[in-house]
């Protein structure tokens, strides 16, 4: 019988690579102004940390690396707080084991 291995979900993560369609990002938050407690749980839930808070307390997103599992479109629905598309063609998350 195979021992268990252990891996941290980060290490798993990091082998995934992310084609990035540069000036085409595929998440845009639509009022950074006044972040909601959505907002602000993104910072939080997202797999990939691609939701950050910055020295203004004002949510910001680097959509490279988004493992594109949807959980920010399902957790800002209600509110239309972000625009989510799929990246277009040929760009986006590349999984290495499917």
């Amino acid at each position: 019988m195979k021992p268990i291995v252990k891996q941290r979900v980060e290490d798993k993560l990091y082998q995934n690579r992310y084609l990035v369609d540069s000036g085409r990002p595929h998440i845009k938050i639509l009022n950074r102004l006044f972040p909601s407690s959505n907002l602000v749980a993104l910072t939080q839930v997202c797999p990939a940390k691609c939701y950050q808070l910055n020295d203004r307390g004002q949510v910001t997103i680097v959509s490279d690396g988004c493992l594109e599992c949807g959980t920010c479109r399902v957790l800002c629905e209600p509110e239309d707080e972000i625009s989510w598309n799929h990246p277009r063609g040929g760009f986006g998350v590349l999984f290495k084991f499917g």
